[in-house]
């Protein structure tokens, strides 16, 4: 495996077009995004609004048929709109008209990345911010149509511990209820990380979530330099960002937004996982680990076959029955938004099947 090197300073924070320059931060959710998202939006040059997570919307493109036919295309403009409008946490200021918007984009190469990017663009420019970056970093699945759409693209790659991060995912419900399924799925997605930063290397910037715990202003000033974007100390005070209060009351996986970092938290996993799953992850995530620095605790012998894995699979579908269950008693906000945009994904899918 190669290093994850890769710092270069933009200074032209701009398209040709004049445009915000779009960003990409990869590769996995429960990374600490919000995090480092929050506090970026304190500089008014830089402009990243809640994640749409695209990658909900995927499995039902097929159901839009060919999108060289103008109904087919205005149809997923309009339904990508209302993916932004049935966000859990909406975008201030911004309503979208799909009419306007399928005639900006009619004539250009049809995408819904092109269609998601534009919404995020013009929120940028509302914004009059030089920089929009997207926080779904799933899509760096989708790395090579997006540098097709937009050739200046800039990625931020942001790694965690494994441990710490499979900690995370194993408490939301966008993930699996297993340690296993999770350290598999963090894998994968350094895989495509580094797939991304081999092919474009002088447009990714990594950097540790541990070394943003142990000195946020020396890795802020980092991000800010590979943007081409002034550091400015407002950053580091998340206090006053009214996104970060707003967020943190909606939902449980978001309460620690609202407060800096404890760079105690970093080896909370030792609480959170037994020893036989912290064996898991160290045996599935071993090579990562090794190039990104992070010390294994066991000898990391676990085996996995297809028969652990497809039991695993079947204990977290339940389990994240009863985990739906659990959040509607423990928080009916953060389960009413989730299942207002979980209904609003099922009802397309019924639509585009019939």
């Amino acid at each position: 495996m190669q290093a994850p090197a890769v710092r270069q300073e933009h200074s032209d924070t701009t398209q040709p077009s004049g445009r915000p320059r779009p960003v990409l931060m990869i590769p996995l959710r429960r990374c600490g995004s919000h995090a480092l998202r929050l506090r970026l939006n304190q500089n008014p040059a830089f402009y990243s609004p809640y994640p749409l997570h695209i990658i909900d919307f995927m499995p039902l493109l097929p159901g839009y048929g060919d999108l060289s036919q103008d109904e087919n295309y205005f149809r997923l403009v309009v339904d990508v709109i209302g993916l932004q409008a049935a966000s859990m946490v909406k975008w201030k200021d911004m309503v979208f008209d799909p009419v306007e918007i399928f005639e900006a984009l009619r004539d250009q190469k049809r995408s819904v990345h092109r269609i998601l990017w534009e919404l995020l663009l013009r929120a940028g420019e509302l914004h009059q911010a030089g920089i929009v970056m997207d926080k779904s970093l799933d899509s760096v699945r989708y790395a090579d149509e997006l540098m097709d759409l937009f050739p200046d693209m800039l990625f931020l790659n942001v790694i965690r511990d494994p441990r710490a991060q499979v900690a995370s995912m194993n408490r939301a419900i966008i993930h699996d209820y297993d340690s296993r399924l999770n350290a598999l799925t963090w894998r994968e997605a350094h895989e495509m990380a580094q797939q991304v930063q081999q092919r474009w290397p002088d447009r990714v910037l990594s950097i540790r979530y541990e070394d943003f715990l142990s000195n946020q202003e020396a890795v802020l000033r980092r991000v800010c330099s590979f943007f081409g974007i002034p550091f400015l100390p407002a950053m580091l005070d998340v206090a006053h960002s009214a996104e970060a209060q707003q967020i943190s009351q909606l939902s449980a996986l978001w309460e620690s937004n609202r407060f800096p970092p404890l760079m105690a938290n970093k080896d909370k996993f030792k609480q959170q996982l037994s020893i036989t799953e912290i064996e898991a992850i160290d045996s599935i995530c071993a090579d990562w680990m090794l190039q990104y620095g992070y010390e294994r605790m066991t000898a990391a012998s676990c085996a996995l076959d297809p028969a652990m894995i497809a039991e695993a699979r079947e204990a977290s579908r339940v389990k994240r029955l009863q985990a739906w269950t659990q959040l509607k008693e423990a928080n009916f906000k953060d389960f009413i938004l989730r299942r207002f945009r979980a209904d609003y994904l099922a009802q397309l899918a019924t639509k585009n099947s019939v």
